[in-house]
C-alpha cells in the first residue's frame, strides 16, 4: 500500500462515520503550529513574514492538546516556523500519538540528527521533510548553504533508524522539471516512502516572482504527471489531474484547519482574515461561502493541496472511475 494500512482504515472510518451522521463540513487534517520561530528564511515562506510581529509567541503544551482535542481530525500536521525550536515538541508528538492520531511532522531538518535520537520510530508517525531541489536551487531558496546536504543526511540517518520519512516539493516559476526528476530519483534512491508535490501559494507578503499563474501551472504539471508512474508520489491522481486542468475542482477550505499562536485561523492555511478563540467558532463563523475560485481575487491562482486534497476526499464517491483510479493507485507501490 502506498499509505500505512492503519492510516487508510483510520481515515475511511472517519469518514464514513461523518458521512453516516450526515455531517458536511469536518476536518481532515489538523495544521498545528506550535511556534513560528524558524532558522530560516525561506524565500517562498508567507509564515516569518506574515507573523513577524508575534513570531517569539508559542503555544502552551496544553493549547496544542486541546487543539488537537478541539478538532478531532484523524491527522495532525505539525509544523511552523520550524516545529523542532518548539520547547515541549517531544512531549507533544508523544500525547497526540498517545491519542491515536496520526502526525505529519514538517521539518526543514537542520535539527533532525538530534532530533532522532529522541523521537521513536511509530507507525502513525511521518517525517515529512522540505526537498525544493538539488543541491544548488534547495540551498538558493532556503537562503542558506548547506541545507541540501543536511537534510540528505538527515533522511539517510531517519531510514536507518526506521522511521517512515517524505519530502515536500514546491514547484515555483523558475524550477526546472528536469531538475525535479533527478531530485525524485535521488530522494527514492535514499529511500523516502512518499513525495509529495504542489504549486506555491503566491502569499500577499512576498510578492509574485517566484510563483505561477493558474496556466503556468497546468502545463508545469502536464511535465510533472508522468514522473507519478516512476516515483511513489504521495500526492493523489486525481489531484494532478486537477493541476494539469484535466479536472475541476473547488477548494475545501476547512479540510485543513490551522491553530496557531494566535488563534484557529480564517478561512484556510493559506489566507488570514482573522482568528478564534474556539475551533467551534471558527467552523460558524467563517463566511465559508465567500472563498474559493471566482468568490475571492486571492483564491484565483491557488492550487495547494491543503485545499483541494480535501476536495478529492469529498469527490471521491462520486465517479466509480476515481474510485478505481484512487484504490489501484493506493494499492500499487
Amino acid at each position: 500500500m502506498r499509505f500505512p494500512w492503519r492510516l487508510n482504515y483510520d481515515l475511511g472510518r472517519y469518514i464514513i462515520g461523518n458521512g453516516l451522521r450526515k455531517i458536511e463540513r469536518y476536518p481532515l487534517v489538523l495544521m498545528l503550529e506550535p511556534t513560528h520561530l524558524c532558522n530560516l528564511a525561506c524565500s517562498g515562506c508567507g509564515r516569518i513574514r506574515e507573523y513577524s510581529d508575534t513570531i517569539g509567541e508559542m503555544m502552551t503544551l496544553d493549547e496544542c492538546l486541546g487543539a488537537v482535542d478541539e478538532c478531532r481530525a484523524p491527522i495532525v500536521t505539525i509544523t511552523g516556523g520550524e516545529p523542532l525550536l518548539y520547547p515541549h515538541v517531544y512531549d507533544l508528538v508523544a500525547e497526540v500519538l498517545r491519542r491515536g492520531r496520526h502526525i505529519q511532522f514538517c521539518t526543514n531538518a537542520l535539527l533532525l540528527g538530534e532530533a532522532v535520537e529522541r523521537l521513536m520510530p511509530h507507525p502513525n508517525f511521518t517525517l515529512n521533510i522540505h526537498m525544493d531541489g538539488l543541491e544548488e536551487t534547495h540551498d538558493r531558496i532556503l537562503e542558506r548553504k548547506g541545507t541540501f546536504r543536511t537534510a540528505v543526511e538527515g533522511i539517510r540517518r531517519a531510514k536507518k533508524l526506521g522511521f517512515r520519512v517524505c519530502t515536500n516539493t514546491t514547484i515555483y516559476r523558475d524550477s526546472d522539471l528536469g531538475e525535479m526528476e533527478s531530485l525524485f530519483s535521488l530522494l527514492t534512491g535514499l529511500g523516502v516512502d512518499g513525495i509529495l508535490v504542489a504549486p506555491g501559494f503566491s502569499y500577499e507578503a512576498l510578492g509574485e516572482e517566484l510563483f505561477l499563474e493558474r496556466r503556468e501551472i497546468e502545463k508545469k504539471f502536464r511535465e510533472i504527471y508522468p514522473m507519478s508512474r516512476r516515483f511513489r508520489f504521495w500526492s493523489t491522481p486525481m489531484y494532478l489531474r486537477f493541476l494539469m486542468g484535466e479536472k475541476q475542482l473547488q477548494c475545501t477550505p476547512w479540510g485543513n484547519p490551522t491553530r496557531n499562536p494566535r488563534g484557529w485561523k480564517a478561512p484556510c492555511y493559506l489566507i488570514t482574515d482573522g482568528h478564534y478563540k474556539s475551533f467551534a467558532e471558527l467552523m460558524e463563523e467563517t463566511k465559508w461561502e465567500r472563498y474559493g475560485v471566482g468568490r475571492d481575487e486571492r483564491c484565483s491562482q491557488c492550487m495547494m493541496h491543503c485545499g483541494f486534497e480535501p476536495t478529492v476526499v469529498r469527490e471521491i464517491g462520486k465517479s466509480w472511475k476515481d474510485i478505481k483510479e484512487m484504490v489501484l493507485w493506493n494499492l500499487s507501490r
